[in-house]
Formats: structure tokens, C-alpha cells, sequence
């Protein structure tokens, strides 16, 4: 095994000319694009304030400031790490959250990712007036931690139980639960596989009165365990693991698998009293959100069963524990993850996302479960919700504007009439302020990096905050290749959207070999009018792949998102059979155009792009002679319950289905496979990579492989990064070059 790794990366290491020489010569180079060289300036840390005139920000990660919704001048400072009052000092915080009164924020330090969207930090209080911070808890790191309403209190999850810390009793913390156990139980915090595909982290809420505590209990104990291996590595070294390598292990349901028990618990803040609701959920069934209502004796609990066809919302009595279902929405064959995404709970109603007409469009409901609005028209396809107004009944939202190459952002009104308050083409999208007077737009093309501009209830800019006018300016003069939209029709008769990119010394009359470069997962999408296409900003990997003389492609075939239900559901119970088929459709179509060097075609993706990587690759059809795969899934048989069977199905119930994959038609696979993963990949297992090359060394087929140690799915930390990119692009200039 270590000679068959070091031979690889002999290969792989071909040299190429100098990052530097490049460099001074105005090219891109790999360290420039993943160094930072080429990133926007954003406005980060951005939250609309009560007088609904004002927002505060996070500037340089030390201070908190107060700017006019309306001038973009800052009219206030709410925290100064360099002007506290005190023994606590802070000289830096990752972010923050600010009471509902502003009286108070929580400062949030020390902040450690566990998995996608979670994260362990210690947070701080700080008093606003007094300008003294103190900590929210010293029994260790935090979790999750939410406001109360009125400000006077705050919960947390640490270690798998939920606590309580009231403000007004010198930061009293109550411990509401005392159950909790890693790997068994968790209490107000998703699970790993409700974190990563229902989109969620945090799963408590307090009752609109602040009289109720509420929460999801997940019973781990069935799902089954999986571990692997953790070495010292670099960058972060791990000097427990110097002499022996760690483990760590987790609970991964993988399809078919028992997924956690999940219960919806109530605590009464002050009798203490804790109870059950009573809820009927289906056998095997999930509950990806839980919200307080406006009224604070209706929780509502969103339910789906197995399948994943059926979402149902609760009213339950917090008290009583009485639970009662006031909408059905089935939507076949299966229902999306922005419906809980843009579920949101408004004064005596909610607003719920469905698909049931083909199209994603909100629909806003009273508290008895009748339908009160639709916003979005036919074919439209909604994408973010905003916000409700509830003095004048209309919703803001951002939806596709007429091609699912770009969105705008859009106000109905209460009778349905839409406005577009964006103008330019690309992506669009908005921070409201509080009483929808104003908005916070940000604005990016293909050829344009965000700008962030004020704008008031018209969509009349006020106020251009930032324009990262440099950058454009800095890439503009490089003489890079540019990017191209097209479309094309498929043998089959399918029109499929694409972006191209060309040497900037494009001769029609040369030969090129093409790189094309795809994700395919569904509802997924690459081909956007947005400065973040392609792998890397700016499309900035395909242009330096262009540099090096090829042309590089991405084409969104079908069951990717934009195009309405049917278009990205028909791969239902076969993925990757369609996906596959249209890469090589697209290999085909690109391979009869006079410029392209037929011969040498690759293709390569990451994670649902490395498994549709490896399955146009072993589609039958050897169109590809070279590609790439990272952190690629090669059964789905391996992958978690909740992705895998919304698609799928069980194993059980769709043998077929999961019989086609990688490792299935590993004898079929053509061309020069480079495969990589990171060995603590907690997402898409290092399993997968290990089985697949076991059955193309049983096929007799050649193949490369790259491992990265203690890297998790997205493969980066130090080096790594420009590592991988070299390698990728040594690997396509030794096979197609």
C-alpha cells in the first residue's frame, strides 16, 4: 500500500512552471487563487435593529457598531472590545447576537466547528450601558444559545443537556435536562444526520410569553456507530495521537439504518414542571423544526414520515400536552429541505414553503391551518423568503427571475401583486430592516463581484456600502479568459444550460482538450449568472485551467434545481443514471465542435459531483479519458438515511436502484481516475473510497489515489487546498495534454 501511494504521487508531482514566474508574469497561479489574493470584501455580521431605521454590524472583529438604514453613516457604537469595563477583557469575537430588547448581546469567542453547522464557543454577556461582559456560563463551551424574548434570559445545550441562565437573578443557570450522553441522547440539538440534511443545529424555542421552554430530545441509542481514525497530522497537530492513532466515533445512520427517536419535550420555567407532548408521529418518522407560535399555547411541530412525501404541521398545547394536526402538504416524490429552511412563524399565523404545484411557492396560513395567501405565480420559482409584514400583509422573497440563471428580490403585496425591487441581472438578494422600509441589497454576476448597496421600499439605491471595485478592476486587467453562457440540446433531446470558458487566446482553428466540471446533486446548481461559479470564486479555477490551454465546461444536467418539480425530481430512485448520462451527452455534443480535441475530454467534481464523476466515467460510453473524483460517494448503500432515501427509498424497497453505482460498473470504467478523500471525512466516509478501489483492482482497472489525514469533507487546513488543485491539474495535463 505505501508503494502503490508513493508511485502515485511521483506521477502527480510533474513539475509545471513556478507560481511565482507566473506570478510576476500578472498570470493566476494556485497559491493566488486560494491564498485570498482574489476575495470580496463583504459586510459581515449584519442585523436589522427594533427602530427599523438602523443596523448594527460587525467591523474587524472587535467592534459593534450602529449604522442608518438609510445614509450607511454609523450613528453609534454597541460593543468595543478596546472600551469595556472590568476584569473580562475580549480583544476578538467571531460573532455576536443581540437581545430583543439591545440591551444586552451575546459575544461569541473560542469557536470550534464540529460538524457543518454546528460549533462548540464560550459566549460572553455584555451590558450595553454598563459596558461590563461576564461570561454566560463556567461550566464550559456552548452551544446553540438562544434569547428569550423579553431579554432576560438565555438557553444553551452543552454536553447533550439544555440549561437556562436568567439575567435577572445574577445569571442563575438551571440545568432543564439531565439525561444527556454523547452518542445516546441529546436534548435541543440536532443530531448528526438532522444537522447536515435537515439543515438545522439548534431545536428549542422559548413560548412567545417566555413562560415555556420547548424542545426535541433525540434517542440515539439504536442508530449504529461508526468510527475512524485520527492521526497527529499538521495544522492542527494532535499530540494526543503522537505515539497511537485516536478514533473518534459517532452516530451515522446509514440508509435502511434505525435513525434517533425523537420526542418533543416542554418546561415550565417557573414550576420546573417538564412534560411529553403527545404527539403521533408516524413509526420511523422525523420532526425537523419546532417553534413557539405568536400564541404561547400553540407549539408548532413539523412531522414527515419515512419517505419523506408528507409533511404535517402540529398545534400542540405546551401544557397539555395535546397535539393536533392542522395541515397535511404531500408532495410526490418527495418534499425539499427549503420547506423547513423558509418555515417561519408570524404574528397568529406562519409561512410554509411547498412544491405541491410543481413550482416552490410560499403559502401563508393562520393559526387553525387555513391557507390565507399563495405568493409566487405559476411557473415561478421562489428560492429565500425575507420576511412578512404584518401592518400591510405583504411578503418579500427572492425568486428566479424568468431563467434559472438568476434571481431578484421581490415584494408581494397583500393583494398579489409582485414588485421586483432588484434590477441588475445575476444574483440578488436582501436584509430587510425592520419595518421593510429599507434593505440591505447584494448584488453579483459572472462579471461582477458583490456590491452592497442601500436601497429604500422601491428598490432606489440610497447608498453603495461596497463595491469591491478594486478587485474587479484587479482581475479585469489580468487579461483572463472570459465566461460564456450556452445551451444545447442533448441526443435525447433535453436543453441543458451551460458555462464555457476559453483561453484568452482562443484560436477557433486550434485544437482543445475540455475539462468539464459539475456537482449534478439534486436541486443542486452550478451553471449561475453569480461571481461564484465554478469551483472556486470568480470562476477563478477554470480560468487558470484555461491559462493552461483547455477549455472548461460545466452543464447542469437533469435533476439539477431552477427548472421547476419535474425537471429535478424524474431522477427519483436512480441517481446518478441520468446525471451520468447527461455528462457524456455533453462530452458528445462538445466533442463535434471543430475546435475541440475529441480525444481528450475529462471531466472531474467533488463529493455528488465525484460519485457523477465516477458514473459518467463507467456509463458505457468512453467519451471520458481522464477525470477526478474527490470525497466521492460509491454506494449509496453507504450514505446517510434522511439524503438518501428522500431520492431512493430504502434498500429494501429499491434494490435496483442502489445496485447502480460506481462500484457496480467499476469494470466499465474508461479513461486516467484520480480519486481523493480525506481520511476524517465524517460526511461521505473514506468506506466508500476503499471499497470502490477494491473493486477496480478486482476489475484490473489502474486508477490513482490521494489521501489527505484528519482532512473532514471539504479537504482544507494549512496547504491542503493548493495541494489538491495541483494535483488535480498535474493529473489532467498528464493525461490529456
Amino acid at each position: 500500500m505505501f508503494r502503490k501511494i508513493l508511485i502515485a504521487l511521483t506521477v502527480l508531482a510533474t513539475p509545471f512552471a513556478s507560481d511565482k514566474s507566473r506570478a510576476e508574469n500578472g498570470s493566476l497561479t494556485l497559491t493566488s487563487i486560494t491564498n485570498g489574493t482574489f476575495y470580496a470584501h463583504g459586510i459581515h455580521g449584519v442585523n436589522p435593529l427594533a427602530d427599523g431605521e438602523s443596523y448594527s454590524q460587525l467591523v474587524d472583529g472587535k467592534r459593534i457598531v450602529i449604522c442608518s438604514f438609510k445614509t450607511g453613516e454609523q450613528t453609534g457604537i454597541l460593543f468595543d472590545a478596546d472600551n469595556t469595563k472590568g476584569k473580562v477583557k475580549l480583544s476578538h469575537i467571531d460573532g455576536y447576537t443581540l437581545s430583543p430588547d439591545q440591551k444586552n448581546i451575546l459575544l461569541r469567542t473560542q469557536t470550534r466547528s464540529i460538524y457543518r453547522h454546528s460549533t462548540t464557543a464560550v459566549y460572553y454577556i455584555y451590558n450595553v450601558q454598563n459596558r461590563t461582559l461576564t461570561p454566560l456560563s463556567d461550566g464550559g463551551p456552548q452551544e446553540c444559545p438562544l434569547w428569550s424574548h423579553d431579554g432576560n434570559m438565555v438557553g444553551f445545550v452543552r454536553d447533550g443537556n439544555l440549561f437556562l441562565v436568567k439575567l435577572l437573578f445574577d445569571n442563575a443557570e438551571v440545568q432543564v435536562t439531565k439525561d444527556g450522553e454523547f452518542n445516546k441522547i441529546i436534548n435541543g440539538k440536532a443530531d448528526w444526520v438532522y444537522e447536515e440534511e435537515f439543515v438545522t443545529n439548534r431545536s428549542f424555542d422559548f413560548s412567545a410569553d417566555d413562560a415555556m421552554l420547548a424542545w426535541i430530545r433525540y434517542d440515539e441509542s439504536r442508530v449504529p456507530l461508526f468510527s475512524f481514525p485520527m492521526y497527529k497530522g499538521m495544522r492542527p497537530e494532535m499530540e494526543a495521537n503522537a505515539e497511537y492513532p485516536g478514533a473518534y466515533e459517532y452516530k451515522y445512520p446509514i440508509a435502511g439504518q434505525p435513525n434517533s427517536n425523537v420526542t418533543v419535550h416542554t418546561f415550565d420555567i417557573k414550576s420546573r414542571a417538564t412534560r411529553q407532548m403527545s404527539l403521533p408521529l408516524e413509526e420511523k418518522g422525523y420532526i425537523p423544526r419546532i417553534a413557539f407560535s405568536s400564541d404561547p399555547e400553540k407549539l408548532l411541530i413539523l412531522t414527515q414520515n419515512r419517505h419523506q412525501d408528507n409533511l404535517k404541521v402540529w398545534v400542540a398545547n405546551p401544557r397539555s400536552t395535546e397535539c393536533r394536526c392542522i395541515v397535511t402538504d404531500e408532495v410526490k416524490p418527495y418534499i425539499n429541505d427549503n420547506a423547513y429552511t423558509m418555515f417561519r412563524t408570524i404574528k397568529d399565523g406562519f409561512i410554509l414553503l411547498s412544491e405541491r404545484s410543481g413550482y416552490a411557492h410560499l403559502y401563508r396560513y393562520n393559526l387553525l391551518g387555513t391557507q390565507k395567501q399563495e405568493v409566487g405565480k405559476g411557473t415561478e420559482i421562489v428560492t429565500a423568503f425575507y420576511g412578512y409584514d404584518e401592518k400591510t400583509g405583504a411578503c418579500y422573497y427572492q425568486m428566479h427571475d424568468n431563467s434559472p440563471l438568476r434571481t431578484v428580490v421581490c415584494r408581494s403585496d397583500a393583494k398579489g401583486k409582485v414588485t421586483r425591487l432588484s434590477t441588475k441581472p445575476g444574483q440578488n438578494s436582501a436584509i430587510f430592516s425592520g419595518n421593510y422600509r429599507y434593505f440591505m441589497l447584494t448584488h453579483h454576476s459572472a462579471d461582477t463581484p458583490p456590491t452592497y448597496t442601500l436601497c429604500n421600499d422601491k428598490g432606489i439605491v440610497l447608498k453603495t456600502l461596497q463595491d469591491n471595485a478594486a478587485l474587479k478592476q484587479k482581475i479585469d486587467g489580468m487579461n483572463l479568459a472570459g465566461i460564456e453562457f450556452f445551451s444545447f440540446r442533448t441526443q435525447d433531446d433535453v436543453e441543458l444550460n451551460g458555462i464555457m470558458v476559453k483561453p484568452a487566446d482562443f484560436d477557433p482553428a486550434k485544437k482543445y482538450p475540455v475539462i468539464l466540471f459539475q456537482y449534478s446533486g439534486p436541486g443542486s446548481q452550478q451553471v449561475l449568472d453569480s461571481w461564484y461559479a465554478g469551483n472556486c470564486t470568480a470562476a477563478l479555477l477554470e480560468r487558470y485551467l484555461a491559462q493552461e490551454g483547455f477549455v472548461s465546461v460545466i452543464v447542469d444536467g437533469r435533476g439539477t434545481g431552477g427548472r421547476g418539480a419535474d425537471f429535478e425530481k424524474q431522477t427519483y430512485l436512480k441517481l446518478g443514471q441520468m446525471e451520468s448520462h447527461d455528462q457524456v451527452e455533453t462530452a458528445i455534443y462538445l466533442s463535434r465542435l471543430p475546435w475541440v480535441d475529441a480525444s481528450h475530454i475529462g471531466i472531474w467534481g467533488w463529493s455528488f459531483g465525484g460519485f457523477n464523476t465516477l458514473m459518467s466515467m463507467s456509463e458505457g460510453r468512453p467519451v471520458f479519458y481522464a477525470g477526478v473524483a474527490v470525497a466521492p460517494p460509491t454506494s449509496w448503500r453507504y450514505y446517510d438515511t434522511v439524503y438518501t432515501e428522500r431520492f431512493m427509498r430504502t434498500p429494501k424497497e429499491n434494490p435496483e436502484g442502489y445496485d447502480c453505482s460506481p462500484i457496480t460498473r467499476a469494470e466499465n470504467l474508461s479513461g486516467n481516475l484520480l480519486i481523493i478523500h480525506g481520511l476524517a471525512d465524517d460526511n461521505v466516509h473514506f468506506r466508500n473510497v476503499a471499497e470502490y478501489t477494491e473493486a477496480l483492482v478486482h476489475a484490473d482497472k489502474d486508477f490513482r489515489q490521494l489521501t489527505y489525514t484528519n482532512r473532514n469533507h471539504s479537504i482544507y487546513g494549512g496547504n491542503t487546498r493548493k495541494h489538491l488543485y495541483r494535483q488535480l491539474v498535474n493529473h489532467f495535463k498528464n493525461s490529456l495534454k
